[in-house]
């Protein structure tokens, strides 16, 4: 679990930091209040603003980094975003770097021995670095669970999808040797966020026809981005401008993630990369005709016709978005009733908001149990300062406490 170029990216920081850091945060402020929009009801909008700036800013001096050849501009953000220790020291906790497959994995365990077997949990973390240590620790420490970090090799350094087939590894791995943990077969829980829980819907449907393991006892996603096929939905209009994740980044950095040029982000955004007959097929599915109308409150404008003009080109570059594995919104009912029961995390000021909300429709339709939980005043990588005391939101809380709650029951 790390990354490359940490010292690099320390001593670049460092000697460019006294010259050029305090221009770039009052640029990044500037840039926050002309691009950003908050809309009335999200939580602690100032503090929202503040770090964005950061995040901007960040990225700027990622680039500058980049060009001057110290690192490439991702490793700053990843050193940024690692570099947080955390606040506090859990004693009643044992966290270990294993591997498994290969894989680097954290393991989170309470050291007071258990009654019982115990709930296993595969944790897939979202973002650009390895997130997740202090969200996995309290989960851990609420449900009395082991856990297990999922440090799965991150993108553009190893090629999609790799990210999945160690997710998956690991996964295989922990299910065969659960009695090592005193973990219960029965309850194993596939849990991620983002991205992560991207994998773990991916995972999760690829496990089903696997008769050699165990069966995931349920799967838990918080915030999902499960397709890239329509990203002209309620929620891509509705928060496009919302930090810390604009509509047009959704697309750029799944563009990064698959190694494809960035310069048709406009194309994709108009739903051009998506071939007529395709769209055709997987609106019953994907469609602004399946979000409960109380979600269309905010503004929705009906995609017209004449902005989509399929681009064969566009097709090509990034057709890999358009597949099951990268958009599990797309797999067919016959996988998608077997799957386990779920826990479906939305925030309301979430560009994938409709994801989620679209995924909950099909595992209902399908017959598949779903706990959801909405929370109205949250936004894309709320989670992510959780546990920092008053540099933490309320709402990142709220949303552990809920899904705390979902995983005690199982």
């Amino acid at each position: 679990m790390g990354f490359v170029c940490a010292p690099l990216t320390l001593i670049g920081v460092i000697w460019i930091s006294p010259f050029l850091l305090p221009v770039l945060f009052i640029w990044a402020i500037c840039y926050d209040l002309f691009k950003s929009e908050l809309p009335p009801g999200i939580d602690q909008p100032l503090k929202l603003r503040f770090y964005h700036s950061l995040l901007v800013m960040t990225a700027v001096l990622g680039r500058i980094l980049e060009k001057l050849g110290i690192c490439r501009d991702i490793s700053l953000l990843r050193f940024m975003l690692d570099g947080i220790p955390p606040l506090w020291r859990d004693s009643k906790l044992l966290i270990r770097d294993l591997k498994f497959a290969e894989v680097p994995v954290r393991v989170y365990q309470a050291k007071a021995p258990s009654v019982g077997q115990r709930r296993g949990i595969l944790y897939f973390h979202g973002g650009a670095g390895t997130l997740g240590s202090i969200m996995c620790r309290y989960i851990a420490r609420e449900t009395d669970a082991v856990v297990v970090s999922v440090g799965y090799r991150l993108a553009p350094e190893y090629l999609y999808p790799s990210q999945y087939w160690d997710c998956l590894n690991a996964t295989i791995h922990f299910m065969r040797t659960v009695e090592d943990y005193q973990v219960d077969p029965a309850r194993i829980i596939l849990c991620g966020d983002s991205c992560g829980a991207n994998f773990a819907t991916a995972i999760c449907q690829i496990l089903v026809s696997r008769t050699d393991l165990p069966k995931i006892r349920a799967q838990v996603l918080i915030y999902p981005g499960l397709q890239g096929l329509d990203f002209y939905l309620p929620s891509y209009q509705q928060n496009r401008s919302v930090p810390i994740l604009f509509r047009d980044r959704v697309v750029y950095f799944c563009l990064r993630y698959l190694s494809k040029d960035t310069s048709v982000v406009e194309d994709v955004l108009k739903s051009s990369h998506v071939p007529e007959d395709m769209k055709l097929k997987y609106k019953k599915w994907i469609s602004a005709d399946n979000i409960p109308e109380e979600f269309k409150i905010r503004g929705y404008t009906p995609q017209k016709p004449p902005s989509y003009k399929y681009k064969h080109d566009v097709h090509e570059v990034i057709k890999q978005m358009l597949e099951v594995m990268f958009s599990p919104l797309l797999a067919e009912d016959a996988i998608v009733s077997q799957l386990p029961e779920s826990y479906i995390l939305t925030c309301e000021f979430d560009v994938l908001r409709d994801d989620g909300l679209l995924y909950k429709k099909r595992l209902e339709d399908n017959g598949v149990r779903v706990s959801w939980y909405h929370n109205e005043d949250g936004f894309h990588g709320v989670l992510t300062l959780f546990g920092y005391g008053i540099f933490s939101f309320p709402s990142a809380k709220k949303i552990l406490d809920n899904t705390v709650n979902f995983i005690k029951k199982l």
